[in-house]
């Protein structure tokens, strides 16, 4: 069976045909620049290598009909016709509490996605825009929605609930929902059979330009670190992370801001690019910078693993104990150097990683155990993976 996985962005569509009998990627690439000018696509595949055009596409539709057509073409094409489609996952970010797993589309479920884009404006209507352009090219083919939020529905109530008159929850739904799941749910799922076990008590760091960390226990989702948005929790590349909340009216007052001016420069202006003074979010960036000795580079740096500390260490509290730290995303797997501050600070619980190995696990697919052999508590490298886990509950989904 094959299954084709679409992220739909605002204008921007990622994609990976997947053969699920070996869960090999026979083919992905990217619609870029969808709707505005200097629109772009890519294929790449084993068997044509990569293909890279210049074009304009007018819409979502028309981007997936474009990725549809490069799939069955002769010059770059990897499947015979469209039939071998057997069905498609969809990246959905918000479910809200409607949904705690994966579901198969139909009109109940478009219109439950539909309420939840209050919570989830910046993706979810966008989303809902791939699945639609897939129904309209692909008709019959069964679609399948895979929610960022879906895994942390497990969450007890004393950690997804904010302190605030409880009405607003009851009105609203304003409580913590959490994002990244699909990928936390993947390496915890790859860390306990890397050690043979699933009563874990595990804490997951999905790092990159946007980042968040899970406490997980026994392969569900105990507490995490995104909130009621992706905003919430430790720097990001553009995102401030957690803050005090009376800085929001204060600069609202002093700057003379509105509320989306105010929202702009939380999600857009802050954390990595606000701490750099405008200059980058890119971590490959600050990296570098900071070897060279750039002192705000390297002031980035010292944020995040004290960030990364405190909520790793209150995670491991709030769990009565931890089992294995897993790093995951763009700067969990590619910065060493990371791993190694964070093993050095959280040595009072057990941590203990071979510098030689941690070293070795960069720029790879493959997944890692860094720790020595006498640590108490397992430090893993575990490259995600979310399009597989969206096409695994795609293929279960269809398969029932």
């Amino acid at each position: 069976m094959k299954i084709l996985v679409i992220n739909a962005g605002s204008s921007s569509i990622k994609y990976q045909l997947i053969d699920m009998e070996t869960e090999k990627v026979i083919a992905k690439g990217m619609c870029d620049r969808i709707g505005i000018a200097g629109g772009n696509f890519k294929i790449k595949s084993d068997a044509h290598g990569e293909f890279k055009t210049d074009i304009q596409m007018a819409d979502h539709k028309a981007a997936v009909k474009l990725v549809l057509d490069a799939l069955v073409s002769a010059e770059h094409g990897v499947i015979s016709s469209l039939s071998e489609i057997s069905a498609v996952g969809h990246r959905v970010l918000h479910g809200g509490e409607k949904f705690s797993g994966s579901v198969l589309v139909d009109d109940a479920v478009i219109a439950a996605i539909e309420e939840c884009c209050e919570l989830g404006p910046l993706h979810n209507p966008h989303n809902l825009t791939g699945i639609r352009a897939c129904e309209a090219i692909m008709p019959g083919v069964p679609q399948v929605a895979v929610f960022d939020t879906g895994f942390h529905q497990t969450m007890p109530d004393y950690a997804y609930l904010y302190p605030l008159p409880y009405e607003y929850y009851e009105k609203y739904r304003i409580r913590r929902y959490g994002f990244h799941g699909t990928s936390h749910r993947y390496v915890s799922m790859r860390a306990a059979a890397m050690l043979g076990r699933s009563d874990l008590k595990l804490v997951t760091c999905h790092l990159g330009n946007g980042s968040s960390i899970s406490a997980v226990m026994n392969g569900k989702c105990f507490d995490t670190t995104m909130g009621l948005t992706p905003l919430e929790g430790i720097i990001m590349g553009t995102r401030c992370g957690s803050i005090d909340p009376a800085i929001i009216p204060l600069l609202m007052r002093k700057e003379n801001l509105t509320p989306d001016q105010m929202d702009t420069i939380m999600n857009k202006k802050s954390g990595i690019l606000g701490v750099t003074g405008g200059v980058t979010s890119d971590n490959r960036d600050i990296e570098e910078g900071a070897k060279a000795g750039n002192k705000r580079y390297q002031l980035v740096e010292s944020i995040l693993c004290h960030q990364l500390t405190k909520y790793i260490g209150g995670f491991a509290a709030a769990m009565g104990g931890v089992d294995a730290i897993v790093f995951t995303g763009g700067i969990g797997e590619n910065n060493p150097q990371y791993r190694t501050r964070i093993a050095d600070k959280l040595a009072f619980l057990g941590v203990k990683i071979d510098e030689e190995i941690n070293v070795k696990a960069k720029h790879t697919s493959t997944e890692y155990d860094l720790s020595t052999p006498d640590a108490k508590v397992k430090m893993l490298m575990i490259p995600t993976n979310e399009e597989l886990m969206i096409a695994k509950d795609t293929l279960e989904l269809v398969s029932k």
